[in-house]
């Protein structure tokens, strides 16, 4: 079993489609306002999308590339009538995307860390950091709760201790789910949290460790220090931990998960992306924008409360359902 497989593509779809749902909504809305009265892609319209693109959270940066790619499209086909606006921009999106990564879609996870563990015979090492309130310690309970339906031994480290909230949310977790937790008391050592996470792991013949971390930005140099001192340590017992760092955003935040994602890969090595709580926003273009403009793969999407509502992230999936659909009746 692995991590697609927990449940089928329909019903990833429907979870899918349900997500992404206000924001294709909000999408598909200013896009029929624009067209209104036209029949083919002009200047004029193509202005328009940009501003529509812009707004829905895609990003500068990548708009300017997406309208690019729609103008030599025009330029090339001579006529582009307005009814094919939306197979036209999941097509050029969807080839920007993969362009930029070479591939759509994120290994699943669990494929990732059988390999580490057969090749090194130690586990996966995942240390995953974040801002408060972005969904953090949910996404490494989901994380841990597929991993361990997909068949593999998990270990949760609670190394953010500047809270006492964060030790207790995890440990919750870790009971819920029935995946240990390794944790000290609030205003511990977060390194020796997760030296003894990582010892506790190889001595009980773990898959996956994931590590959580202080959810805070606003010392930059303190939490610069902080990462590459849990690395140091870590690398004593796994000589080339952690194997992904995942950076957690708030899709729902639009353009500050941009910057939020700017300012952490300035002060450390960001291997991953998780992007949550798009289920209750308009703005999932920010998705997109992330994908194509930070050069960090999303690996994961947050669509919901339940377990299974992490996915894997796959681009074409992704805008092929954000694109379903006629602009014109």
């Amino acid at each position: 079993m692995n991590f697609t497989s927990l449940f089928s593509k329909k019903e990833k779809k429907e979870t899918l489609d349900a997500g992404l749902q206000q924001t294709k909504t909000g999408l598909f809305s200013k896009l029929a306002r624009a067209i209104a009265g036209k029949t083919t892609i002009d200047d004029e319209l193509l202005d328009k999308l940009e501003d529509i693109l812009i707004t829905s959270d895609v990003g500068t940066d990548t708009t300017i590339d997406i309208i690019h790619r729609l103008e030599e499209r025009v330029a090339r086909d001579k006529y582009v009538s307005t009814s094919e606006l939306n197979t036209i921009l999941r097509d050029e999106i969807s080839a920007l995307l993969f362009s930029e990564t070479g591939q759509t879609a994120a290994e699943p996870l669990p494929d990732v860390v059988r390999k580490t563990v057969a090749a090194t015979g130690k586990p996966y090492v995942m240390l995953v950091v974040g801002v408060n309130g972005v969904g953090k310690t949910t996404t490494i309970g989901k994380l841990a709760y597929q991993a361990k339906q997909a068949g593999l031994k998990v270990v949760m480290g609670a190394a953010d201790t500047f809270r006492a909230a964060a030790i207790e949310q995890i440990v919750t977790w870790g009971q819920r789910i029935d995946v240990p937790v390794i944790k000290q008391k609030m205003g511990s050592d977060p390194a020796s949290v997760a030296y003894d996470t990582l010892s506790s792991a190889c001595a009980n013949g773990a898959d996956l460790v994931i590590i959580d971390t202080a959810g805070r930005l606003h010392n930059k140099p303190g939490l610069m220090d902080e990462l590459a001192k849990i690395k140091r340590v870590m690398k004593k017992i796994v000589d080339d931990a952690p194997h992904e760092v995942l950076l957690v955003l708030d899709g729902s935040t639009g353009q500050n998960a941009y910057e939020q994602a700017r300012q952490f890969i300035k002060v450390t090595d960001v291997s991953a992306l998780a992007v949550t709580k798009l289920d209750g926003t308009a703005k999932g273009g920010v998705v997109i924008g992330i994908s194509h403009s930070l050069k960090v793969p999303v690996k994961y999407i947050g669509l919901g409360e339940k377990m299974t509502d992490l996915q894997a992230f796959d681009a074409k999936d992704f805008i092929d359902s954000l694109f379903e659909g006629k602009l014109l009746k």
